[in-house]
């Protein structure tokens, strides 16, 4: 689950960045840094010259970084891609003048990106609002505060106005938003609750996948989770996140020996005889401060069809 944006922004011509303690070799270092850029391509921008350490152009790819180093990276500019408006069905669970809380269903992308250049989130939400979300938040990801992956359902909110979007960031950043996700997994934890607090980063063998890593390696990652429901071999789980890494819900539990169910890329494409639409995993309440009235906002989702039809299944089974 990322599910939150990175506070990195990539758009940027140049981002400087400062290494806390001794870490790998520069391109090692800056893949593990910016999840967003493949190793491949950061080694093409170190070969040609975009890659400065300590104020000095560096192009060596191997050179090793020290405590305090200071790294600028500048990027060439992107070349934004055409944003239309579809007309994408939406469920709203709450809509003002200045937010829009939508429950996300499986296999909708949050934003365009290589590969997904339409039929994304992004493009329902520009139909809904119109001419609104014009300049809020950037040319690709207008109004986008957090993310969900392709696959897991549940709660998102949209800005509609560029201060709203830098409060709820703001509030993500403080944890004074709060983010409820219910998954089912495989196996039975022995503990009836716990905290797994292990850096996130990219999988050093693919770079599709993330993992946990070593601190140097990753960025800090938090999720809080208890047992909901004891369910056969397989276990309804409550979990709420401190952190918002790239499948942090997924790397986490699958840490924890217990995959979510459905989950193709960290739990073995598993069967359970249900036929899923995607990982058993919902991002079921969200709760937030109203960036103008200062009110408590709550929103629920309700469970995907699918998901109530693995649980009616499992308890059935028992």
């Amino acid at each position: 689950m990322s599910e939150l944006l990175e506070p990195l922004n990539l758009t940027e011509s140049t981002q400087e960045l400062v290494a806390a303690e001794a870490a790998d070799r520069l391109d090692r270092w800056l893949s593990a840094q910016l999840s967003d850029l493949s190793r491949s391509r950061l080694q093409k921008l170190i070969e040609q010259g975009a890659v400065r350490l300590n104020g000095a152009v560096c192009c060596n790819k191997k050179v090793a970084i020290a405590p305090g180093d200071r790294v600028q990276l500048m990027l060439p500019p992107v070349e934004p891609m055409a944003l239309l408006p579809e007309a994408i069905p939406l469920e709203i669970l709450y809509e003002d003048e200045t937010l829009l809380i939508v429950n996300k269903p499986a296999g909708l992308v949050v934003h365009p990106a290589p590969g997904h250049p339409d039929g994304t989130l992004v493009n329902a939400i520009l139909a809904h609002c119109g001419d609104q979300l014009t300049g809020v938040g950037g040319l690709q990801r207008p109004g986008i505060v957090h993310r969900l992956d392709k696959d897991t359902t549940g709660a998102i909110v949209v800005a509609k106005t560029e201060a709203a979007l830098h409060h709820l960031q703001a509030q993500i950043q403080a944890k004074t938003a709060q983010r409820d996700y219910l998954g089912v997994v495989h196996g039975v934890p022995k503990a009836a609750a716990g905290t797994v607090d292990q850096p996130i980063g990219r999988h050093p063998k693919d770079r599709k996948r993330q993992a946990v890593v070593s601190a140097t390696k990753g960025r800090s990652a938090i999720t809080h989770w208890r047992v909901q429901e004891r369910l056969g071999n397989y276990t309804l789980m409550h979990y709420r996140l401190e952190t918002g890494r790239t499948h942090q819900i997924r790397v986490h539990s699958a840490y924890l020996g217990h995959p979510v169910v459905g989950d193709l890329q960290y739990g073995g494409g598993r069967s359970v005889g249900v036929n899923l639409t995607g990982q058993a995993l919902h991002a079921a309440q969200l709760s937030l401060i109203h960036p103008v009235s200062g009110e408590k906002v709550v929103a629920v989702a309700p469970l995907p069809k699918a998901f109530v039809t693995l649980l009616e299944q499992l308890r059935a089974r028992q």
